[in-house]
This record gives structure tokens, sequence and C-alpha cells, in this order.
């Protein structure tokens, strides 16, 4: 059963939230808050969900422009509704609201950025944190012209969203050799409209969001996290080894996982091999939890 339950966010943003409920085994504490990527929904963790709340108090946030989270006003008049600590300052009102701290982070993408600020910025509200396929280092200017382009080479509306699944994840041309677990990722974020499938998002303001971190690196944050840490690659990623491995050296309590056969979206690819690598973690994480 998945309840849905409403998160006050930054600026009096509205926030859907997802507490995914299953008869528990043991005690639901340390509580788990799922975080998902640039154009994600917390849908995408339902899989994750289901083994994690053998044990814990699992929620998913829709994070603001995302799901069935509100998307903010932008424009001429406005702050940053899209930027870093906009985001940072929803994942801390999740964990403020919901009674969840001290609770585990575990973060995809953009996600996992989220919750290593806020766990560098709040280490009291933080138990542990899963940092699944996120770079520390700057992308640039490059990187965010290439996402523009991308977006507009997608061929909208799609007529299903098989037909979506299909495109995201073998005709699209970023795609090498068929990819399911893209496939799957992105069909989950269209919706029907009227002309056909469309995603839940809005394309600018990814954009938007995107533009307030690409250019920066996160490596000062991440070693301000003193919390214990597990950096998650898939070994077909956009997080290469020697980084991932040096973002570990960075981190107070880091310790490193990687994923074979897997590409970013890991948990989509590779569902099995992402719990085997995460749930060792979280069961040490418990064990030391008072």
């Amino acid at each position: 059963m998945v309840q849905r339950i409403d998160v006050t966010g930054a600026d009096g943003v509205r926030l859907a939230a997802w507490e995914f409920r299953e008869p528990p085994a043991e005690p639901l504490r340390p509580a788990v808050l799922l975080l998902h990527g640039l154009m994600g929904r917390a849908l995408h963790w339902a899989g994750t969900a289901r083994w994690l709340g053998e044990r814990h108090r699992v929620v998913a946030l829709d994070q603001r422009g995302h799901g069935h989270s509100t998307r903010p006003a932008a424009g001429p008049g406005f702050s940053t509704p899209l930027g870093r600590e906009a985001f940072v300052a929803d994942a801390e009102a999740a964990v403020d609201q919901l009674g969840l701290a001290p609770v585990i982070l575990v973060g995809h993408s953009m996600g996992a950025l989220t919750a290593w600020q806020l766990a560098a910025r709040r280490p009291e509200l933080v138990r542990a944190l899963v940092i699944c396929d996120m770079r520390a280092s700057a992308l640039g200017e490059a990187s965010q012209q290439e996402w523009e382009e991308w977006f507009r080479r997608w061929p909208l509306p799609f007529p299903t969203q098989d037909a979506a699944r299909r495109w995201f994840g073998e005709d699209d041309p970023r795609v090498e050799r068929p990819d399911p677990g893209r496939g799957a990722f992105f069909a989950e974020v269209m919706h029907r409209a009227p002309d056909g499938w469309r995603p839940l998002f809005s394309r600018s303001q990814m954009l938007t969001a995107r533009e307030t971190w690409v250019h920066d690196a996160h490596w000062e944050e991440l070693a301000q996290v003193r919390c214990p840490t597990l950096v998650v690659r898939g070994l077909d990623g956009e997080l290469g080894r020697a980084e991932a491995q040096e973002m570990v050296r960075v981190l107070p309590a880091g310790q490193y996982a990687e994923i074979p056969d897997a590409g970013h979206y890991l948990h989509y690819d590779q569902p099995a091999a992402w719990r085997a690598a995460v749930e060792p973690f979280l069961e040490g994480v418990t064990a030391d939890a008072p």
C-alpha cells in the first residue's frame, strides 16, 4: 500500500511524498527517504521500496517540478525556485515534517547531490547516505548545451506509452545499444495528454534546475559529510570508476560498490544487484543505530 502525504516545501511549494507501507518484520527505524534524479519521480523507487519496507519506514519524495509535486512559478519577480537551495530545503522539510530523523538518505543522480548537500549542512538529521551514480565534478557548459539539443529531438507527443519506452530504450540517438531500464524509466514519467503522451515535467524547467549545479564542483560539501556513505556506480553509468573512488577517499566514512551490466539507471537495469550492493550497507547502519 502506498499513501500520499503532502509536504510544504521551501517558498510554500506543495510537495507530494509517498509512504510505502508494508507489514514490518522489525522496528521501522531508521527511516529511509528516497530522492529521485532529474526528470524522475517517486514511483521510480517502487521496486527498491518493496524490499526496504521489510525493515524500514520508507518515504519517497516527488521533488519540486517533478511527478505530482507543484511546478513552481518562474520568471521576472521570482527567486530561484529551481535552485540547489530550494531542493535541499525541500528535502529538509520532508525529514522534519514527517518525523524521519535521523534518516537514511538514498539519492539517485541529482537526488544524490541533494542528499549529500543536506547531510553536509544538517548532519544531525542524517544517519547514513547512499549516493547512486552522481558525479562531484563540474560537467560544464558543453554538457548543458548537449541537453538542450537532446530535449529538442524528443519526438513529442508519443502516440502511446510503449512508443515512449521504445524511443528512450532503443531509438534515441544517445542510446548506443538497447537499454530496457532506460526505456522503462522514461515511460514512467509520461502521462496521457489530449494529443498523446507527454512528460510530467517541463523540459525548460529541467534545464533551469540543471543549470544551477552543472557548472560547479561539489567536492567541498561532499567532504563535509560525516555519516556512513555508500557510493554506488553502474559500470556503464555516468560516474566513472576513478572519480567514484576519489569520492570515497574524500568522504570521512565512505564505502564503494560497483554494479556490472548497469548504466545510469542502475536500480532499473539490475535491481537484484542494486539490492545486493545496498542492503548489506544498510544492515550495518541499522545494527549500529541506537
